[in-house]
């Protein structure tokens, strides 16, 4: 792989690690080298925003470091936390041997200045446990950090991770700056379930990936499903394009369209029949409203996608 690799080399790169990016994704991943920002990848459930991350980390041979948001999530989960237990290990210590520390001292001041040096020691680098975020800024040889799904997380952690987008940096009151040692390929996620603040936005480049068109969609499956003969593979994401037009609960994300292709392909099917689809919509579809719907639908689904 180029140090510097171009649009044309991540596309190829991404294709030859099963991921096959348009250009506007291509172009997100190069910018966000060149100017060293993050990218926030928005788009519904399913369309391959993690797994844009983990390929991104693969082409640059990069280890990948992750971190799932959640409502609560605070720092002690996300940078770091004190080694309590070994702290209260080396209090006891400190405890049975303060005579022979305390020796030489002379008067109370000089006897807290000696203690006080060992109180700085429990709160070094030495007692701390690194959480995602320390870690990927620690990180020497390149990291790709993946934040998911950041529209879970509440907005006092989206404050909080301004310092980490804009300068690559965490401030530890204990140890100050912590600054990246290489500064790694930042991802966040999100499914748009809430608005993210402006300041976020303004560090990130902004990348959308809707669901691929049934001509990459195929081509996805191509990659990724090789066995799956040109027919069947143009009337199965066909199907699955007129099903997310359904008015769904949740629509079949790309994955579950490669994991129907899997299915029919176990099944020796050369093309969809009414009782084939029936019988596999659950792999296709995860709530039993949507397969009922689904199911109502067929015959018009099923002439739609074998035009």
């Amino acid at each position: 792989m180029p140090n510097n690799p171009s649009i044309e080399t991540i596309q190829q790169g991404f294709e030859a690690q099963g991921y096959i990016c348009n250009d506007a994704i291509a172009l997100s991943v190069f910018l966000a080298q060149q100017l060293e920002k993050p990218i926030l990848v928005e788009g519904p459930p399913g369309v391959g925003k993690t797994e844009l991350a983990k390929t991104t980390a693969s082409f640059l041979d990069y280890s990948l470091i992750r971190l799932q948001c959640y409502e609560g999530l605070d720092e002690s989960k996300a940078l770091y936390e004190w080694k309590y237990s070994k702290q209260l290990l080396y209090t006891q210590i400190l405890k049975d041997k303060l005579g022979d520390l305390l020796k030489g001292t002379h008067d109370l001041a000089e006897s807290v200045g000696r203690l006080h040096e060992f109180g700085d020691i429990f709160y070094s680098e030495d007692f701390i446990e690194p959480r995602p975020l320390l870690k990927a800024l620690n990180n020497p040889n390149g990291t790709v950090l993946l934040i998911d799904e950041i529209d879970k997380a509440d907005h006092e952690f989206e404050s909080f991770l301004l310092e980490m987008l804009s300068d690559f940096q965490i401030s530890v009151p204990e140890l100050g700056t912590i600054r990246a040692q290489k500064k790694p390929v930042v991802f966040l996620t999100s499914n748009n379930t809430r608005e993210l603040s402006d300041a976020l936005k303004r560090r990130c480049l902004h990348l959308y990936i809707p669901f691929p068109d049934i001509k990459l969609e195929q081509k996805i499956i191509q990659t990724r499903v090789p066995n799956v003969s040109e027919n069947l593979r143009q009337q199965l994401v066909e199907f699955v394009h007129n099903l997310r037009e359904l008015d769904l609960k949740k629509q079949p994300a790309i994955s579950e369209t490669i994991d129907w292709a899997r299915s029919l392909m176990l099944l020796h099917a050369d093309a969809l029949n009414k009782e084939l689809v029936t019988s596999t919509l659950n792999v296709l579809l995860k709530h039993e409203d949507d397969i009922s719907q689904a199911s109502n639908e067929l015959n018009t689904l099923l002439k739609s996608s074998s035009k």
